[in-house]
């Protein structure tokens, strides 16, 4: 039988990620050929929730999971959890900022992976122009060269910062380069404020429905798009906003495990959800028990296609 990679990777061996430093410095190509070898997923279809594991939260400054602040601060740790999660059958992509791409890319961890770049990692954590959300990750081109199969954006949207404007166009500008490659854009609206120096996401029906139809008109052209939005109550009028594919995000996790994964489980059920886009919540969950928090997520997905008339 096949050891899973939990029980192959000795996590208390400091060298266990060498590798990928020798290749940084010597054979920086290898991260073109294993890109160019890569087996890829075989297409997206409704009926067919698609669960993806989002890392591209250190890229932003964003290190912290519930209490423990430097939780993703470890590299070799966070490879650990990804390749974990990545080992379950019914995770089916992943989400993430150039320099772990690049990485699970030379681990060989992405065959018949969906894969999602994440574009715009300026809106720093706690930065003075936070909401000036600037594109400094994933091109398009770069997507494409890479063989991956769109890109992801964070789009807030803030009434009284000026910066809101800047981070629109960008985020349009984006939206029509991912369709002229024929690439995904994810992009992961949330209506914003700042409230005791920092910025804070409107976590209400209406702001979330708001954030979608603004999200939704950005670009030259929709054929592309999905929307990434947070569980929030009355998910069946949220739902009613958009005729898009939408993934659920996980968020920082907060709540009792129970509750959280109830929740999706109702979101999920509802018309046009196409699966989870889920990090912290999984790859840290409160037990630290990764393969186990994959699992659960994993069960509450449908797998069926549905059916249609002839």
């Amino acid at each position: 039988m096949t050891q899973t990679f939990a029980a192959r990777i000795d996590r208390e061996d400091p060298r266990r990620y060498e590798e990928l430093t020798r290749l940084r410095l010597e054979d920086p190509q290898a991260v073109a050929r294993a890109a160019a070898t890569r087996i890829k997923h075989p297409g997206v279809r409704l009926g067919a929730q698609n669960f993806i594991i989002a890392a591209d939260h250190p890229a932003r400054g964003a290190l912290s999971v519930g209490n423990r602040a430097t939780a993703m601060a470890d590299r070799r740790d966070l490879l650990d959890r990804l390749q974990i999660a990545l080992e379950n059958p019914a995770v089916d992509g992943v989400l993430a900022s150039p320099d772990v791409l690049d990485e699970l890319l030379l681990l060989g961890a992405l065959d018949y992976k969906l894969v999602f770049g994440s574009m715009n990692r300026g809106g720093l954590t706690g930065l003075v122009n936070e909401l000036d959300d600037r594109f400094t990750g994933h091109t398009a081109a770069a997507l494409a060269a890479l063989g991956a199969d769109g890109g992801k954006m964070l789009t807030r949207i803030a009434y009284e910062d000026a910066d809101t404007v800047a981070t629109l166009e960008a985020t349009a500008h984006a939206v029509s380069d991912l369709a002229r490659h024929g690439l995904i854009a994810m992009v992961e609206p949330f209506i914003s404020r700042r409230q005791g120096g920092k910025v804070v996401n409107e976590l209400t029906p209406d702001a979330v429905i708001k954030s979608m139809g603004i999200a939704s008109g950005l670009g030259e052209s929709s054929a592309y798009t999905w929307l990434k939005i947070p569980v929030v109550a009355e998910m069946e009028r949220v739902m009613a906003a958009t005729t898009m594919p939408t993934v659920l995000l996980g968020g920082d996790p907060g709540g009792r495990p129970d509750e959280v994964f109830a929740s999706w489980q109702h979101a999920l059920a509802q018309p046009g959800v196409q699966g989870l886009t889920v990090g912290r919540t999984l790859l840290y969950p409160q037990d630290d028990d990764v393969a186990g928090a994959v699992a659960t997520a994993a069960s509450l997905l449908t797998h069926h296609t549905p059916v249609t008339s002839d």
